[in-house]
C-alpha cells in the first residue's frame, strides 16, 4: 500500500506539473542586478529559459569571448538540466552580442557544444546588455518525438546552427539575412535585401512543409541602415491581410557579416491551432496581428507606451510612465484571448536605457501576482534623443514582446 500511495503521489506531480506554468530554479545559477524574472519557465510542453549572461557561479566572467560563450553555454546547460533534460532538448537559441565581429568564434564554439542537430538560432548585435558580451536565451521542448532539423540543400550547411528546427507541433527558424543565399552579396537596394530575407522564409517553410500563413510569430530585426516603411511595404505583400503573424519590429545595432535586416520566426505546423487576437478597439493591420495562438501557446507582438487611436502617439516622458501604458496594452490583447498576466510564460524587454532597469522592473514586476515570466532585457541601440516631436510625441523608451500559455481546464 505504501509504494502505491508513493506512486499515486509521484503521478499526481506529473500532471499538476503539466497543467500549469512553473518557475524552475537553478541552485546555482548566477546573477546580477535587477531580478526581473525567472531562471526558466516550464509551460505547455516547453522550457522558457531566461537570457544568460558569462557570469560563474562564484560571480567571476571570463576575459575572452570564446570563454565567455561557454561559460553562457554552460549556464543554460545548467538550466536545462534542472528540469531534468539535455542540449538534445534544445530547439531554439537567441544570442545578443556587443560586437558581432565575433561571429566566426561563436559558430565555433556552438558547433562543439551541439555537435548533431544544432538548435535553430537568431543572433544579432546589440548596444549593451546586463552581462557583458554575450548573453543567450533559449526554448527547450520536452518531448523529443518529431523533432528534426530543417536544411535547404542549396544553402549549404552550417555546424553551428540549424536553419529550422521541427518539434511535434512547431517550427522554430533560425536567423534569415537580407543577402543573396547563393553568394552571399548584399544588394545595395533595401527593398530587394528584405525580400531576400523573405524569400529565405519562404524556402525554409516550404522544406518543412508548411507556407507563409503557418507562420505565428516573427522577429524582424533591421540595423538603422534600413527603413521601417521599406520593410513593411515587402512585409505585407507576403501575408493575408488582417490575419499576419504577431510580430516583435527591433533595430538593432548590427547583424552578423554586415546584412541590415534578418528574420526569426515561429510557425505552428497545423494551421487548425493557429488563431490570430485582436482586441475589437484596434483595426486590422497589414504587418501584424496583435496576438496569434499556436494550438495553447500565445505569441504576442511587442508593445511600447504608444496610446491607439485616431490621437495616438506616446505622451509620457518617463520610462515608468511608459511603461505602465505597455503592460496595459498587453493586458488588451491577454484579456481578447482570455488570459492575463498570470499565464504569461516568457517576455524579451527592450530598454532605450539599461541604466533604467530598476524605473522599469518597479512597475512592471507589480503586474505578476505570482510567479515571474523568464525574460530577456537588452538595450538593442545607444541611448536615444529623449527631445519631444513636432506632434507632441516622446520615443519609446522601452518595449516587450510576450509568450503565453493557456492551462488545460
Amino acid at each position: 500500500m505504501r509504494h502505491l500511495l508513493l506512486f499515486v503521489g509521484l503521478l499526481l506531480s506529473v500532471v499538476s506539473m503539466n497543467a500549469q506554468p512553473r518557475a524552475a530554479l537553478s541552485q546555482s545559477a548566477p546573477s546580477s542586478g535587477v531580478v526581473l524574472g525567472s531562471p526558466s519557465v516550464d509551460a505547455g510542453g516547453y522550457v522558457y529559459i531566461s537570457g544568460l549572461g558569462p557570469r560563474r557561479a562564484d560571480g567571476t566572467t571570463p576575459t575572452k569571448f570564446a570563454d565567455q560563450v561557454r561559460q553562457s553555454l554552460d549556464n543554460v546547460k545548467r538550466q536545462v538540466e534542472t528540469v531534468g533534460l539535455s542540449l538534445d532538448h534544445v530547439v531554439y537559441v537567441q544570442v545578443y552580442l556587443e560586437d558581432t565581429g565575433h561571429y566566426g568564434e561563436l559558430n565555433e564554439v556552438f558547433s562543439a557544444y551541439f555537435p548533431k542537430d544544432p538548435p535553430a538560432r537568431g543572433v544579432l548585435g546589440v548596444a549593451r546588455l546586463p552581462r557583458p558580451s554575450v548573453e543567450i536565451t533559449a526554448v527547450a521542448v520536452r518531448d523529443l518525438q518529431g523533432k528534426h532539423s530543417v536544411h535547404v540543400p542549396q544553402w549549404g550547411a552550417s555546424r553551428a546552427f540549424s536553419p529550422g528546427m521541427l518539434t511535434h507541433d512547431r517550427l522554430f527558424v533560425s536567423t534569415l539575412p537580407g543577402s543573396d543565399p547563393a553568394s552571399g552579396v548584399i544588394p545595395p537596394d533595401p527593398a530587394a535585401q528584405v525580400n531576400f530575407a523573405l524569400d529565405r522564409m519562404k524556402v525554409l517553410l516550404e522544406a518543412a512543409g508548411l507556407t507563409m500563413a503557418n507562420m505565428v510569430f516573427v522577429n524582424p530585426y533591421l540595423t538603422p541602415e534600413l527603413s521601417t516603411r521599406v520593410m513593411n511595404e515587402q512585409y505585407a505583400r507576403r501575408f493575408e491581410f488582417g490575419n499576419t503573424p504577431a510580430r516583435a519590429t527591433i533595430e538593432v545595432s548590427s547583424l552578423p557579416e554586415g546584412t541590415h535586416i534578418a528574420f526569426t520566426g515561429v510557425a505552428v505546423r497545423d494551421l487548425s491551432l493557429r488563431k490570430a487576437i485582436r482586441p475589437k478597439n484596434m483595426p486590422p493591420s497589414p504587418t501584424a496581428s496583435p496576438c496569434v495562438f499556436a494550438g495553447d501557446t500565445l505569441y504576442c507582438s511587442a508593445k511600447s507606451g504608444f496610446i491607439p487611436g485616431p490621437n495616438g502617439g506616446i505622451y509620457a516622458a518617463s520610462t515608468e510612465d511608459q511603461t505602465r501604458q505597455t503592460m496595459r496594452n498587453l493586458l488588451d490583447n491577454l484579456e481578447e484571448a482570455d488570459m492575463n498576466f498570470d499565464h504569461v510564460v516568457s517576455t524579451t524587454i527592450y530598454l532605450d536605457d539599461l541604466g533604467e532597469t530598476s524605473l522599469f522592473a518597479n512597475v512592471y514586476k507589480k503586474y505578476f501576482k505570482g510567479m515571474l515570466p523568464a525574460e530577456t532585457t537588452v538595450q538593442q541601440l545607444k541611448r536615444g534623443d529623449r527631445k519631444l516631436d513636432e506632434e507632441g510625441h516622446y520615443p519609446t523608451l522601452e518595449q516587450v514582446s510576450l509568450i503565453a500559455v493557456r492551462r488545460p481546464n
